[in-house]
């Protein structure tokens, strides 16, 4: 029991610490959505990891879920594959370098 709650709340604060980054980062590109958005960029890229992950495992799944992330991106924020890439680019290394500081739990969020 003490194993599954912490696993969940080192999952809510990923995703918390995510969602942050994906919300400053996007207003940093002139997105008008809100932290809604962000919020659901986050659940939708750590829902798609974990399932890619599973079912393919290793460095590829993170280069499956990096596409389909990206996909998401451009449909949540109705931006085009650069845009989308670029973002997603500096989302990872902000992410990256904020996980050095507050370690959050394993794989991209």
């Amino acid at each position: 029991m003490a194993t599954t709650l912490s696993a969940l709340l080192s999952f809510v604060i990923a995703l918390v610490i995510s969602t942050i980054i994906i919300y400053v980062i996007t207003k940093f590109f002139g997105e008008k959505e809100g932290i809604v958005t962000a919020l659901i960029a986050a659940l939708v890229g750590s829902v798609i990891y974990t399932i890619v992950y599973y079912f393919v495992g290793g460095l590829l799944a993170a280069f499956i879920a990096g596409i389909a992330w990206l996909l998401a991106l451009q449909f949540l924020y109705s931006i085009g594959w650069v845009k989308s890439l670029i973002i997603a680019v500096i989302i990872w290394l902000v992410a990256t370098v904020v996980g050095w500081f507050l370690p959050t739990v394993a794989g991209p969020v």
